[in-house]
């Protein structure tokens, strides 16, 4: 189904409406075989952790199923699109790696924090019943690390894994997100800022 709202948040579609005018000009061949997004012709397609999305080129549209995550969420798109003209497909190694230890991580390190930790240990941590039955629903792998941990790929290839402890009387809930050692060379350090808080957005809605 395609996305024909209206954009209310003018904060969103700035950087939308930006983006959007790049890919009139992207090269699908190259965008195809940099990303490993295929491309028949007519519209890319991206699976986003549950969901393939039909990305049409030159001119903007997006279609999905009914109801489907970044249909509704503009940041979501937004991040759909800097991968097609920024981001590269790199094979994982199988290592994983905390924020900080990426490249550039030590500079956005606070709003990885912010955006990222400190909101998934309130908003997961305090209902961890219901963080497993989201995640087993988007077909997460289940860990056995800290009191819930799982791993989900957000684009084929580019796993995440989240990890909640509940806190106790002396502690407050807290979570670590770690990222498949690729997403050092594929994405651009804003863009894994914005994949973790993409990641928790999706999870949260299937709460």
């Amino acid at each position: 189904m395609a996305d024909t709202r209206k954009i209310e948040n003018h904060k969103e579609e700035v950087p939308f409406s930006h983006y959007v005018e790049l890919f009139r000009s992207l090269d699908p061949q190259e965008a195809a075989a940099r990303t490993g997004a295929a491309f028949d012709g007519a519209a890319f397609t991206l699976h986003l952790v549950d969901t393939d999305y039909r990305i049409y080129w030159p001119e903007y549209r997006i279609e999905a199923k009914e109801g489907a995550f970044a249909l509704k969420y503009l940041p979501a798109q937004t991040f759909l699109l800097r991968y097609l003209l920024e981001g590269k497909a790199v094979k994982a190694t199988g290592e994983f790696k905390t924020f900080r230890e990426m490249p550039w991580g030590e500079l956005y390190i606070q709003p990885f924090t912010g955006r990222c930790l400190t909101r998934a240990a309130f908003t997961f941590a305090t209902k961890i019943p219901k963080f497993c039955a989201a995640m087993e629903k988007l077909g997460a792998t289940k860990l056995p690390h800290g009191d819930a941990g799982y791993q989900l790929e957000l684009l084929p290839g580019f796993a995440m894994q989240i990890l909640l402890w509940a806190g106790d009387d002396e502690f407050p809930p807290s979570a670590q997100i770690l990222y498949s050692d690729n997403f050092a060379s594929g994405f651009a350090p804003e863009d894994r800022v914005v994949a973790g808080d993409l990641m928790i957005s999706i999870v949260k809605a299937n709460l």
